[in-house]
């Protein structure tokens, strides 16, 4: 719970009895650790800090609502309009001196650096497995590793960013930890060090776990997405999910189903790759709105046309996860399967195919790369849709309950947001100038 937005948007509507309500909600979340004097201490305090920022003057907190919500918008729902506010998140930022930075739309950016490359990703843990620390830092911990082998990077060090609300138990920050751990040493890849903090401080109440983990690698070679070319192959190797499966696992009640889910096989793959002599052009982890999403993306990225085989692709596909996906209707071609997908020169592809077996991990060719852009969806049926939808497929009961509620216009809301992003870079050049001129002036 939000005290503070709670509070912020009572004072706006001047609700008489906010007081009253916060204690309320302050007691419910803490019960009898509290008393009710104590409770009505803090909505006061919380009341407050809301009225001295409510309005704070000055340029620094200039802030103009876009009209868009994150949830409106389909942001971190792996779907059109997540993959369009990571465009406008790479312009905020601005052109950069990197090998890889955001504008490729790779999970992972790369600088150059005495003569190797530097590659670093983060990844945030999924929001669903907040009861579930062990869970959530290990599908994290594999996530963030697989945005590194998949530049064909070898991973070194990770670091890790917790967020506890005030009123979790410590046992859930040793529990996330250690699901972290079991990752990294499975992998090799020590986790070195990270930061540790309440969510909101004393502003949000109840036990919400969220965070991050982040890694960083050496490579002397990379395989970016915008290195596909026409003529190339597709591989696949096989995925049983991560956190995605996971969630959709717990929430629909096939609880089996989770055990599936916990496995290195990926990373023990594309580590296999890394030594050997093989041609690869571009590697991605099958993630982002699945399939669909990463396919999508790589066109864009590389300016070319992908052309998929649906009956090997679903093949690669863990059965107990495959049976589950299909009994709850949930389209696997647009979640998280964690499968490795390799794109090279139809040369490499044996090779490569003897690499990843070798390792116990299947694999098997599942289309190609052709000129031109889009891509296609070949089934025993004709060719099909294969375009991402506005989010990634439901996989929860609450996520098809979101699918089924009120739509905004698309086409008005990317006004909205373009207007939004263009406002946060005049103000970050604002400030930029601004520093700049003061150094001058103070020398």
């Amino acid at each position: 719970m939000d005290l503070e937005g709670f509070a912020k948007r009572g004072l706006a509507r001047n609700d008489p009895n906010l007081e009253e309500k916060l204690a309320d909600l302050i007691v419910e979340v803490k019960g009898d650790r509290i008393t009710r004097v104590y409770a009505e201490k803090l909505a006061r305090a919380v009341l407050v800090e809301a009225r001295a920022t409510l309005n704070p003057k000055g340029g620094v907190f200039e802030l103009l609502d876009s009209g868009v919500t994150m949830g409106d918008f389909g942001v971190g729902s792996r779907g059109l309009g997540d993959f369009y506010a990571h465009e406008k998140i790479a312009e905020v930022i601005g052109e950069t001196d990197a090998v890889v930075d955001s504008r490729q739309l790779d999970d992972s950016g790369a600088v150059e650096a005495g003569g190797r490359y530097i590659v670093l990703t983060v990844d945030g843990m999924h929001s669903r497995l907040s009861d579930y620390p062990f869970l959530a830092g290990f599908h994290v911990t594999r996530a963030t590793l697989r945005d590194i082998y998949v530049m064909r990077a070898q991973p070194v060090a990770m670091f890790s960013d917790i967020h506890l609300a005030d009123d979790g138990d410590v046992s859930r920050l040793f529990d996330h930890l250690a699901g972290i751990a079991a990752v990294g040493e499975l992998t090799n890849v020590p986790l070195i060090t990270g930061s540790t903090l309440r969510i909101g401080g004393d502003m949000v109440i109840g036990n919400r776990l969220t965070g991050c983990v982040g890694a960083v690698g050496v490579s002397d070679r990379l395989s970016p997405r915008k290195d596909a070319a026409p003529g190339d192959v597709i591989l696949m190797t096989e995925g049983a999910g991560g956190g995605t499966v996971c969630a959709a696992a717990l929430y629909y009640g096939w609880h089996d189903v989770v055990e599936e889910t916990i496995n290195v096989k990926f990373l023990e793959a594309a580590s296999a790759l890394l030594d050997a002599d093989v041609e690869i052009h571009a590697m991605t982890d099958v993630t982002n709105g699945g399939i669909r999403g990463d396919a999508k993306e790589i066109s864009k990225t590389a300016g070319v046309k992908l052309v998929f085989e649906e009956e090997r692709m679903a093949k690669l596909v863990n059965p107990k996860v495959l049976d589950m996906l299909e009994a709850l209707k949930i389209d696997y071609l647009g979640v998280s399967i964690d499968a490795l997908l390799i794109i090279a020169p139809h040369a490499s592809a044996e090779d490569i195919t003897k690499v990843v077996r070798s390792t116990g991990v299947e694999i098997d060719r599942i289309g190609r790369v052709e000129k031109g852009l889009g891509v296609e969806l070949h089934t025993k049926d004709g060719i099909k849709d294969f375009e991402p939808r506005f989010r990634e497929s439901a996989y929860t009961p609450i996520k098809k309950a979101v699918d089924e509620g009120p739509v905004r216009n698309f086409t008005d809301m990317k006004e909205k947001v373009d207007l939004a992003a263009e406002r946060a870079i005049a103000k970050k050049r604002r400030f930029v100038e601004k520093i700049k001129g003061e150094r001058i002036g103070s020398t």
